[in-house]
């Protein structure tokens, strides 16, 4: 399984998720193969250190982090390795990379970081959906 975790959405004070449990709510569906969070560039050191510490491939970019995590979503669905697709966020921007990912054969799972922070359009596309609590 892939899992990319969509940082400025879902690692929000009203939610109170931690990365841990994003990504043991991830590893039920099975073996995770990497994990990327993707933060912008204001991102503060310990929260970048905190996630490399807890194996988080950590992704920091000055541009629009939804476009940077869909694009390299879609490309692990066609040039890694993985059968399972995990999309943590509460954008519907990432709609069209579950479809897509399904259209290719992947399982596809949605991560909400919580029932308010959920996505119906994500629920409703993935194969399998999440609500953190």
């Amino acid at each position: 399984m892939g899992l990319f975790v969509d940082g400025p959405n879902v690692l929000r004070e009203e939610f109170d998720v931690d990365l841990d449990d994003v990504r043991d709510a991830a590893e039920r569906y099975g073996h995770l193969a990497f994990g990327r969070l993707y933060l912008n560039e204001n991102a503060p050191a310990g929260l970048i250190q905190a996630a490399e510490a807890r194996g988080f491939e950590v992704v920091s970019t000055s541009g629009d982090v939804d476009v940077k995590l869909g694009v390299d979503a879609t490309a692990a669905t066609v040039e890694e390795s993985i059968d399972v697709l995990v999309v943590a966020s509460r954008d519907t921007d990432f709609k069209p990379v579950l479809e897509a990912a399904a259209e290719r054969g992947l399982a596809t799972i949605a991560v909400a970081p919580g029932e308010h922070g959920r996505s119906d359009a994500l629920r409703n596309t993935a194969h399998e959906s999440i609500t953190l609590e």
